[in-house]
């Protein structure tokens, strides 16, 4: 989509189940929201996620440990609506949501390397080029993919200019190489239910809640 008049900076999406959040989510997010002038970026846990195995922790308690970790930081924010809606949550019915809700404001889908591999399993993923960039987050030293559909989609639709991100509501594939802590949710879990301390790998009122609550705790054997 091209030749639209537009009133803002764009939208950056961040979703994920976030379980828990960590300090890696955060610096990449900040990252971007810095180098592609963002207006906002909208962290938005997933609920009830169509696509992969429940989370561990409960819809409020992640939405509750986003909500610590991006308090304070201008420019993020906490959108509830995935967690708050019923049913499966995918992404391209979020992405209608807030085209309708802004649609003179582009809109930039942030993705993991591992997500932008799998993109093709998407539910409708065609369209959600359609209602949005897709920014790709990377580690230094990413191959592209050489055959197939993502190779044709990069070759299309790929930019290395940010600002094309702005000049359109939806439609680029931008891959931008972030600072990546090796931290993941999985390892976090895995720390925890052992019985260490993830100190310094989450923001300290992230550490709080998860050691009041024992949410990951209590799945250990």
């Amino acid at each position: 989509m091209s030749g639209v008049a537009l009133d803002a900076r764009p939208i950056g999406i961040f979703g994920g189940t976030f379980d828990p959040i960590h300090l890696g989510h955060l610096r990449t997010g900040f990252e971007l929201l810095q180098s592609l002038q963002l207006s906002e970026l909208r962290w938005i846990p997933v609920g009830n996620p169509g696509h992969r195995e429940p989370p561990l922790a409960a819809a409020a308690l992640r939405l509750e440990m986003v909500r610590a970790a991006v308090a304070g930081q201008p420019g993020f924010v906490l959108d509830e609506r995935e967690v708050r809606r019923s049913g499966a949550s995918y992404t391209v019915d979020t992405l209608e949501e807030l085209h309708a809700e802004h649609p003179a404001r582009p809109l930039c889908l942030v993705l993991g390397m591992d997500a932008f591999l799998g993109l093709t399993a998407w539910r409708r993923w065609t369209d959600i080029l359609e209602l949005a960039h897709l920014v790709v987050a990377h580690r230094p030293g990413w191959q592209r993919p050489e055959q197939g559909l993502l190779r044709d989609l990069l070759e299309q639709r790929g930019t290395t200019h940010a600002a094309d991100l702005h000049a359109a509501l939806a439609g680029r594939i931008y891959v931008h190489a972030v600072t990546q802590l090796e931290i993941s949710s999985t390892g976090l879990r895995d720390i925890i239910t052992s019985g260490r301390d993830p100190r310094f790998l989450v923001p300290e009122p992230v550490r709080a809640i998860i050691r009041e609550t024992g949410c990951y705790a209590a799945q250990a054997d």
